[in-house]
């Protein structure tokens, strides 16, 4: 049986507002991202990926291996290794030796690092504050309640 053109029809539209919501859901990320990387260099002289880091590690008292650390961001071991190294010079976090496993590191912030982090982490809250002001909580229940609707249909096509 072939499909009516009515049915094509649908079918491409909805195709169509499909990408047309993705893109617009790329340019309201692309732009809340570049705010936040904007100020994270204007008001604390840091990066965003340094800010990423520090949060999943904030996360992890115990530590994380590098290949944790990456699998959780989403980066690559590379970019992970240069933001650590630069972490560790500056103090903020220390690689300690995995027990039986001489190639392994685990990474933890330091005490410097856990007081930087918190106040970074409270500044990043008031800047998405912010920057979704124009949210009210309707808006942001009813986005939040189809943002994870839309998480739990691509996670269970995974």
């Amino acid at each position: 049986m072939t499909p009516r053109p009515a049915d094509t029809a649908r079918k491409e539209s909805l195709s169509k507002s499909r990408l047309r919501l993705w893109l617009r859901l790329l340019k309201t990320s692309g732009l809340i991202e570049e705010e936040l990387r904007r100020r994270m260099r204007a008001d604390l002289g840091t990066t965003l990926p340094r800010f990423d880091v520090m949060s999943a590690l904030s996360r992890a008292p115990d530590g994380l291996k590098m290949s944790e650390i990456s699998r959780r961001l989403r980066v690559s071991n590379g970019n992970i290794t240069g933001i650590v190294d630069k972490l560790t010079e500056d103090g903020l976090v220390l690689r300690v030796a995995v027990p039986g496993d001489r190639r392994a590191n685990l990474v933890r912030l330091t005490a410097k690092g856990k007081d930087v982090f918190a106040e970074q982490a409270r500044r990043h809250e008031t800047w998405i504050n912010d920057i979704l002001a124009g949210l009210n909580a309707d808006d942001v229940a009813g986005m939040a309640l189809r943002l994870d609707h839309l998480l739990d249909a691509i996670e269970k096509a995974d």
